[in-house]
């Protein structure tokens, strides 16, 4: 059985336990990280030294730490077309999508916007600050949006890896407190995904413990 490392509310721990339920594989996931501890102990530091969340492990076929290459591990070992498919070019354009998400689309969401709303009270917020970072996320939103326009999901017609990696986000996008101006199409291909179980499982999950209490 797979064994997952991570608390509930890490967006990456969700991307990875959003795949796992759309594999219909069977999971262990142990709280880890933030107020849970664990990832600073003798015996975490050995599967991961970064301390982060989250980890894989695979029995004692494998220990991984790094939310993309878990990804593609599990894809890799357990999925096949289209989510996955055999055909090296047209896994090739999902893992580019994928890619592009976690890169361009991940880091300008998370430490720019998602944090300084979550962990900075309003009274001390750069309110500046984050209109423009947001501004530069709908600006890579865009960019979905007109791919959008040829397919039905990010990559293809077809539901894959590509959409775990990029719609993962959407949900706190959509949530947070923050004037949002998002593309038509990623309104309609956010409905969609809410209609998911695995993501209304695993991603439209609360956030409240994240926030400063002070």
């Amino acid at each position: 059985m797979l064994k997952v490392w991570g608390r509930k509310s890490s967006s990456n721990v969700q991307a990875v336990m959003w795949c796992i339920a759309e594999l219909e594989l069977p999971v262990e996931r142990i709280d880890a990280g933030f107020k849970y501890g664990v990832v600073d102990t003798p015996a975490y530091l050995t599967m991961n030294p970064n301390g982060t969340v989250p980890t894989l492990q695979n029995g004692d076929r494998i220990t991984l730490w790094e939310s993309g290459a878990i990804l593609r591990y599990l894809a890799n070992n357990y999925a096949d077309g289209p989510f996955w498919p055999s055909d090296s070019s047209a896994r090739a354009c999902i893992d580019m999508w994928a890619e592009w998400a976690r890169l361009n689309v991940a880091l300008k969401f998370g430490a720019p916007i998602f944090w300084p709303i979550v962990r900075t009270p309003p009274e001390r917020r750069d309110v500046l600050a984050i209109a423009r970072a947001v501004t530069e996320f709908e600006r890579m939103l865009k960019i979905a949006d007109a791919q959008l326009q040829k397919s039905a999901w990010l990559a293809s017609d077809d539901f894959t890896l590509a959409d775990i990696q990029f719609g993962h986000l959407l949900y706190r996008y959509f949530d947070i407190e923050i004037d949002r101006s998002p593309p038509e199409r990623i309104v309609a291909y956010y409905e969609k995904l809410k209609q998911r179980p695995c993501f209304q499982n695993h991603v439209m999950v609360s956030y409240e413990e994240l926030r400063d209490p002070k």
